[in-house]
C-alpha cells in the first residue's frame, strides 16, 4: 500500500513538472541563475544561488526513443533528458549563456515608472541596488506630465519597518537634461530602506517609493593570484582580505572578451590569514572550445553567510571591470562530466518514470 502510495505522488509531482516546462515559454535547455526581485532589486541570490547537479552516465545511458504518444510520457522524458543534460556539470562552474549572462547582474537597481494623468510618469533612478555603509546615495529622477509643477523635487530615506525618516535631501533640475538629482548619505546601520521622493503635480503632491538595503563594509577585493590547472579544473584564485572571519561565498562570470563561458562559485572560511577563495571552471566548460586571448572575471559578489540563525547575508561587490587574466594552456582539460551518483540515480528514476507511459 505504501509503495503505491509513493508511485501515485512520485507521478502527480513529475505531471506537474512536465506541465510547467511544455507551459513555459523556452522550454530548451538552460542554465538559470536565480534572480530575485524585491521591489526592484535585481540579484543572484546566488547567495541563494543554486546550480543543476551533475554527471556522465545516467546521460549517455539513455537510448533515444521515438516521443510518446502519451503525453504524460512525452513531458517526463523531455524532463529526464534535460536533468541528465544538467547532470553533467559541477554546482560550483556550470556553462553560461548570452542570454543567461544579459538577464543577471549582481546588484543593479531597476528604475520603476510611475504613471501620471495625462499620460505623465514619475521615474526615480539609483546606480545600485546595494550601498556600501558610508556610500552615497546618487538620486536622479525624471517627471514628465503638462501639470508638472516646481523645479525641484524632495527626495527622504526612511527605515522600512517604523517609516522613520533618517535623511532627506533636495532633487535640484538640471536645465540641460530636465533631469532631478541629489544625493543622501548611508551613515546608518545596515538594512533594508525606503526611499520617498515627492513632487506636486497638477498642485497635488505624489509620492514615489522604492526599496534599497544598506550593507555593511566587508572587506576589500585585492586582485586574482596566478591560474593553474588541477583536477581537470582551470583555477582562479580570488584574493579577498575580509574585514572579520567567517564563512564567504564568492560568485563571478568567467568571459572570454565578449563571449561568455561559465558560472562560478567557490565557499570557504576566511580570516586575516586566510584570505583567498578560489574559484574552479571545470573542463565541461571549457575542453574542445575555441577562446582567443585574455580571460575576464566579472559580477564578482561576494557575501558574508550568517554566523548563526536568524542572522542576516551581507554581500559586497568586486570592481566594476572586473580582473582580466591570461590562462594557462588550457588543451590538458578534458570534457569527461563530473561524477554525482546521486544526480544519476535521480536521471534514472525520472527515466523510469518516463517509460511507464
Amino acid at each position: 500500500m505504501l509503495g503505491k502510495v509513493l508511485v501515485v505522488s512520485i507521478t502527480a509531482a513529475s505531471i506537474v513538472v512536465g506541465t510547467g516546462y511544455l507551459l513555459s515559454e523556452d522550454n530548451g535547455f538552460d542554465f538559470s541563475w536565480n534572480t530575485t526581485t524585491v521591489e526592484n532589486e535585481s540579484q543572484y541570490t546566488s547567495g541563494q544561488q543554486s546550480f543543476p547537479p551533475e554527471r556522465p552516465q545516467a546521460a549517455a545511458s539513455f537510448q533515444k526513443k521515438p516521443p510518446s504518444n502519451n503525453p504524460i510520457g512525452f513531458m517526463l522524458t523531455k524532463v529526464a533528458d534535460q536533468y541528465a543534460q544538467s547532470a553533467r556539470y559541477p554546482p560550483w562552474s556550470v556553462p553560461l549563456t548570452q542570454a543567461q549572462a544579459e538577464g543577471y547582474h549582481g546588484n543593479r537597481y531597476e528604475p520603476v515608472a510611475l504613471p501620471l494623468e495625462n499620460g505623465g510618469q514619475f521615474t526615480v533612478t539609483l546606480d545600485k541596488f546595494r550601498f556600501t555603509r558610508g556610500e552615497d546615495i546618487l538620486v536622479v529622477a525624471a517627471l514628465q506630465g503638462p501639470q508638472v509643477m516646481g523645479s525641484s523635487l524632495q527626495a527622504t530615506l526612511e527605515r522600512t519597518e517604523s517609516r522613520d525618516s533618517i535623511g532627506s535631501t533636495t532633487l535640484e533640475q538640471d536645465n540641460q537634461t530636465g533631469y532631478y538629482q541629489g544625493t543622501l548619505t548611508t551613515d546608518e546601520e545596515p538594512g533594508e530602506y525606503r526611499l520617498i521622493v515627492e513632487a506636486t503635480v497638477d498642485g497635488k503632491p505624489v509620492r514615489h517609493a522604492s526599496s534599497l538595503t544598506i550593507e555593511p563594509y566587508l572587506g576589500d577585493f585585492e586582485g586574482l593570484e596566478d591560474t593553474y590547472l588541477s583536477n581537470n579544473n582551470l583555477v582562479i584564485p580570488v584574493s579577498f582580505s575580509p574585514q572579520e572571519s567567517g564563512f564567504y561565498a564568492l560568485s563571478a562570470q568567467l568571459y572570454n572578451g565578449q563571449q561568455p563561458v561559465a558560472q562560478l562559485q567557490a565557499e570557504r572560511r576566511l580570516d586575516r590569514t586566510s584570505d583567498t577563495l578560489s574559484l574552479k571552471a571545470h573542463g565541461t566548460v571549457l575542453a574542445n572550445k575555441s577562446f582567443n586571448g585574455t580571460f575576464q572575471l566579472r559580477n564578482l559578489q561576494i557575501r558574508q553567510l550568517p554566523a548563526r540563525p536568524g542572522d542576516h547575508t551581507h554581500y559586497a561587490f568586486g570592481p566594476d571591470d572586473g580582473y582580466d587574466f591570461e590562462p594557462p594552456n588550457l588543451d590538458d582539460l578534458d570534457d569527461t562530466p563530473a561524477a554525482n551518483p546521486e544526480s544519476e540515480q535521480r536521471a534514472a528514476l525520472l527515466k523510469q518514470l518516463a517509460n511507464k507511459f
